[in-house]
């Protein structure tokens, strides 16, 4: 109780005392001296940390006529410590900055600038005339600053239409103008150029708002902006303007960085500190801007319609052809008809020089695995078979010995002109739908023929290796479509996702930087910034879609010459396979829609895109090419698919980190190296060969053993610790001390012309390391392509067979296409290895149309090569489809 009544007495207490009041501040002895100001008219003067110094500036401001208002100053007395502050007061709108002027950097370097110069932002007014007043502040906390300033009208601040104007800007002096949209302009380009790169400048598109961002540190605020270093160029639509006006602002950056260049040495004096900025001095950059008018919206569909035209022109053309050939076979039949011949046509003569390839004419095979049958007749080789008990001179022989004496023996009639047609057409129909895999069943059967019987002869021909089951082969290479459409599904899903991101970041951000198009020639349409690019992938799409039909309805035909039993579709011509040709035309038409995806917004991180289908294309034409004359032996779609997918993962591991690196250079090199002499095995040898015991041939020579290392396959014997020793040996012995020629001498050299070429690009890469290795990786693929293609038609034409006009036409066409459109590709109109803006000093104005550029004439050249050169291999072995298989050469 007594604690509780001292509380209350102490309270009572305090509520008793009277109110405190405040003490009065002490009295502010700082002077303002307000002074009436006029235009053009340099003040020097100075303050103090008492004194505040107003200048008061009226002008008028028209309705129709806008006036641009530059206020600049510079501070005479070099205290960096205690700057001085200028405030501009508007009727709608402050703007302040201090001088010195800090600009901060990279790694938060700090720089100084004396002289600063500003534009002021215009308000607008709806009165036809108006007096309108700001004023400039100065003050500081410093000793008696002295400094200068003066305000002046800006002239040329409102842009006219195709008209250039220079001037000149620094970082801390950055200079911005008005252009208005003409009534009857939609959209306009503005370009600026400048005849020096550095310093690196910055390029911005902002809406009439106060303020305006026009410094190093705020100009990526707002609107669209990209760094400069000689060219730079936007493309400003009208109705993203709602006043139908815009501004054009120009910021020298304080460092170079950003548009490749260096960085500058940064000065650290003993007794500096580390925060103290540095003075750049006089860091000027002269430029040239010019606003002109974009396309109109004729020459969008004028555009769309010409792509369009020229596509389907291919169809018509394609239409009229096959009703061409179509009345020609129709006469043909009907001549053979009246003419009631008893035999069927066996084709053209196939007579060969004696001189091919330095051997006899091919009347007389020899076998790569046998010592004594190289040379012998066929009549010996098939009687040799018929026999009992068949010797083969090679280790191993065992293996090939007749198992039943009795069993029957299907005779091999290989002599030219020996085969003939007789009874084909009662033959039972074997593509019929039932499962059946590829190693169960063979034409021949195994027992009677073994695989390396037929594949290691010296002279091959079709019929050797096309004896497995249509049924089989059918399913085999179907998957090869099967295959790509659902890699294509997989793969073209996220990537659309993925550059409709990047399209949205960009138009969001207005950061311009993010992708490279060329921007003198970039048409938006919609949220789209380079329609164009994304309209000339057109092309791929349509003539691989027609390329598709072609293909279909030579299946058609093919299908019902087998359910009428035709001859020549059963026992003559290159076996007809389609699944490659399928796989083919729908990897042309996934290339045009990457592709486009790719120019959605084309930078480093995507470039991928643009190429991924571009391998499968190379490799696709390469197995289609081999399969021609190997139908039996060519690679499944699933090793091919998966060999793609390595090369795809090396584009993207070469892209990330094979840029200067040479760990990575030398290990690609090895990998390169290592994969070319493993393949040129696996083709010299047509897959028979096996590291292991078995392999090691007696010494002799190449043509007695076929070449080193051949091993039996039926019982390979497990590669082991001696197998160098032995390959060694085999070197020695058949390459050097009974050296003897090559077994399979054109073979032998498309593989040495193919080494050569892949180790001079393995050393290329090794020695030079290009930025560009998804180029370098597509380049060596298109080399192998081509020595390929030129081999196979050198070796068509010394076997006696002959091209048919058709393919003649398409390979010359084809070949001047490419041509031209090689030239339009290395023009080179941006590139992503560069910085952004060291990439726009590529940019060109369009060539065709006024809408599309090189590139696009690139997109619209090589879509029709490409369709060109899949006609050239569908059409190339045309002139077969009458001859026997027994007759067509292998090679």
């Amino acid at each position: 109780g007594a604690a509780v009544l001292a509380w209350a007495l102490l309270a009572g207490a305090l509520l008793s005392l009277p109110p405190v009041r405040p003490q009065p501040l002490p009295h502010d002895d700082r002077k303002v001296h307000q002074r009436e100001a006029q235009f053009n008219t340099t003040y020097i003067d100075w303050v103090d940390a008492n004194l505040l110094n107003i200048y008061a500036f009226n002008h008028s401001v028209r309705r129709n006529r806008t006036e641009g208002v530059r206020v600049s100053v510079n501070v005479l007395s070099e205290q960096k410590d205690q700057p001085v502050l200028f405030v501009v007061r508007q009727k709608e709108a402050v703007v302040s900055f201090q001088v010195p002027l800090i600009l901060r950097g990279l790694y938060q370097r700090k720089y100084a600038y004396q002289e600063v110069s500003r534009t002021l932002c215009q308000p607008q007014t709806k009165a036809e005339v108006e007096t309108q007043d700001f004023y400039v502040d100065v003050s500081t906390l410093s000793r008696n600053t002295s400094y200068q300033l003066r305000v002046t009208r800006v002239e040329n601040f409102v842009m006219r239409t195709n008209e250039r104007f220079s001037f000149n800007a620094t970082a801390a002096q950055p200079q911005y103008f008005k252009y208005e949209f003409p009534e009857e302009v939609d959209s306009v380009i503005v370009k600026v150029t400048s005849a020096m790169a550095f310093p690196c400048s910055v390029i911005s598109i902002q809406d009439i708002l106060c303020p305006v961002y026009d410094l190093d540190n705020n100009v990526a605020f707002i609107g669209m902006y990209q760094t400069m270093t000689k060219k730079a160029a936007i493309t400003v639509q009208k109705k993203d303007f709602p006043s139908h006006s815009f501004y054009v602002v120009v910021v020298v950056k304080t460092e170079d960085e950003a548009c490749g260049g260096a960085l500058p040495y940064y000065p650290l004096s003993k007794d500096a500190s580390p925060d103290e900025p540095v003075d750049q001095h006089n860091r000027q950059k002269k430029l040239e801007v010019m606003v002109s008018p974009a396309i109109t919206s004729e020459a969008y569909v004028r555009s769309v319609l010409f792509c369009l035209g020229i596509f389907l022109s291919f169809y018509i053309l394609t239409l009229l052809i096959a009703c061409w050939e179509s009345c020609r076979q129709h006469k043909r039949k009907g001549l053979l008809a009246a003419m009631d011949s008893p035999s069927l046509d066996t084709g053209h003569s196939r007579g060969v020089p004696n001189s091919f390839l330095n051997h006899g004419p091919y009347d007389s095979y020899g076998y790569g695995s046998f010592g004594n049958g190289s040379s012998s007749s066929t009549e010996g080789i098939t009687d040799s078979l018929g026999s009992a008990e068949v010797s083969y001179s090679y280790v191993g022989q065992e293996q090939f010995k007749r198992r039943t004496p009795s069993a029957p023996m299907r005779p091999l009639s290989i002599a030219m002109g020996e085969r003939s047609l007789e009874n084909v057409a009662g033959r039972p129909r074997l593509d019929s739908l039932s499962s059946v895999e590829e190693d169960d069943y063979d034409t021949l059967a195994d027992i009677d023929y073994d695989k390396n019987v037929i594949r290691t002869k010296q002279y091959l021909c079709v019929a050797d290796l096309a004896r497995k089951d249509k049924r089989v082969l059918r399913k085999k290479y179907q998957i090869y479509f099967w295959n790509i459409a659902t890699i294509a599904v997989f793969y073209a899903l996220p990537v659309i996702q993925l550059v409709i991101t990047y399209q949205t970041v960009v138009n969001v951000t207005g950061n311009q930087d993010i992708c490279y198009y060329n921007f003198l020639c970039a048409h938006p349409l919609g949220n789209l910034s380079a329609f164009n690019n994304i309209l000339s992938n057109l092309g791929y799409v349509l003539l691989g879609l027609l390329f598709l039909l072609i293909i279909l309805q030579r299946e058609i035909n093919y299908n019902r010459a087998l359910l009428r039993n035709d001859a020549h579709a059963l026992e003559c011509g290159i076996p007809k396979h389609f699944g490659l040709f399928y796989a083919m035309g729908t990897a042309l038409m996934m290339e045009g829609l990457l592709s486009a995806c790719y120019h959605v917004c084309p930078n480093y991180t995507n470039f991928q895109f643009d190429t991924s289908f571009m391998y499968m294309i190379a490799g696709l034409c390469m197995l289609k090419l081999y399969q021609k004359r190997h139908p039996d032996i060519n690679a499944s779609a699933y090793s091919a698919y998966a060999c793609l997918a390595l090369v795809i993962f090396f584009s993207v591991v070469g892209v990330v980190f094979g840029k200067g690196n040479t760990a990575f250079w030398i290990v690609f090199s090895v990998i390169h190296i290592v994969a070319t002499l493993l393949l040129s095995t696996q083709l010299y040898y047509m897959g028979r060969w096996k590291l292991g015991e078995g392999g090691h041939c007696e010494p002799g020579g190449w043509r007695r053993c076929g070449g080193p290392l051949v091993s039996p396959p039926l019982s390979p014997l497990p590669a082991d610790s001696g197998i160098l020793r032995r390959i060694l040996h085999v070197l020695y012995t058949d390459c050097v001390r009974q050296c003897s020629g090559p077994m399979y001498v054109d073979r032998m050299v498309l593989l040495v012309m193919g080494n050569i070429i892949n180790w001079s690009l393995a050393a290329y890469g090794l020695i030079v390391r290009p930025n560009d290795f998804a180029s370098y990786l597509l380049a060596i693929g298109i080399c192998n392509l081509l020595l390929y293609f030129a081999f196979y038609i050198i070796m068509k034409l010394r076997s006696g067979e002959r091209i048919k006009l058709i393919p003649l036409l398409c390979i010359i066409s084809t070949s001047v296409v490419w041509g031209f459109a090689l030239f339009f590709f290395f023009q080179g109109l941006s590139t992503w290895q560069k910085t952004p803006a060291e990439s726009r000093e590529h940019n060109r104005d369009c060539i065709l149309l006024d809408f599309f550029d090189d590139h696009d004439i690139w997109h619209f050249l090589s879509s029709i090569a490409m369709f060109g050169s899949f006609l050239v291999l569908l059409t190339l072995d045309d002139d077969l489809d009458c001859v026997q298989r027994d007759k067509i050469y292998v090679f």
